[in-house]
Formats: structure tokens, C-alpha cells, sequence
């Protein structure tokens, strides 16, 4: 069973026990937290989709730890004008491991309204 899931602006392919890197969640250290934006649920080859997101379902995760990630280096430079510019950052991360996917997707409503039209 697998999500993709919506945490911190960016969408992450996730499963039970995996750990992840996302940008620095406001969070303690320890504690839980719940993503509610699942984009899409799949479920041994059931898969549902969101419009945009699937109702009910969220994934469960803990905040192992803040850190900061490898340098990066950022260089410019214009070919015989002698400009050359040198900077880097390190980007503020957390590490999550996802302890669990919770799917209770809705039946669909559409085809029921669609049988009280066609009456």
C-alpha cells in the first residue's frame, strides 16, 4: 500500500515505515503528525484518486529529527566580462518516517445522482 501525499508544498510517494526528507516542518522533535492532502491512495492495485484530494484519507508520521542538508553550490559567471559570482546554503530539513496510511475513501456519489437523472 502506497500514498502520494502533499507535505510542506512538495508531493511524496510514501509507504508504512519509510523515512522521508521534507522541508522544515514548525514541529517538535518526537511528536506526531497528520497529512491530510493524500492526492492518490493505492491499496494492492485498487487505486483511488483525489479531486484533488481524497476525502477522509490522511497518512500518519513522526518527526524523527531537524537538520540541515548538503551544501549547494551556486555559480555564475559571464563569459569574457570577468563576472563570477560564488554562493551556496544549506537547505533546513525534517526527517519523518511514516507510521501509517489511513484510506477511507467515500463510495462514489456521482454514479447515484446520475441514475436519479436518467428517471
Amino acid at each position: 500500500m502506497y500514498a502520494i501525499v502533499e507535505i510542506a508544498g512538495q508531493q511524496f510517494k510514501v509507504s508504512k515505515d519509510q523515512k522521508v526528507y521534507v522541508h522544515r516542518l514548525a514541529i517538535e522533535e518526537g511528536s506526531k503528525v497528520s497529512f491530510e492532502k493524500v492526492l492518490l491512495l493505492d491499496d494492492n492495485g485498487n487505486v483511488t484518486l483525489g479531486a484533488p484530494a481524497i476525502e477522509g484519507a490522511s497518512v500518519e508520521a513522526k518527526v524523527l529529527q531537524h537538520l540541515k542538508g548538503d551544501k549547494v553550490i551556486v555559480f555564475k559567471k559571464k563569459r569574457r566580462k570577468g563576472y563570477k559570482k560564488r554562493n551556496g546554503h544549506r537547505q533546513y530539513l525534517t526527517q519523518i518516517v511514516i507510521e501509517g496510511i489511513n484510506g477511507s475513501a467515500p463510495k462514489k456519489k456521482a454514479a447515484k445522482k446520475a441514475e436519479a437523472t436518467e428517471e
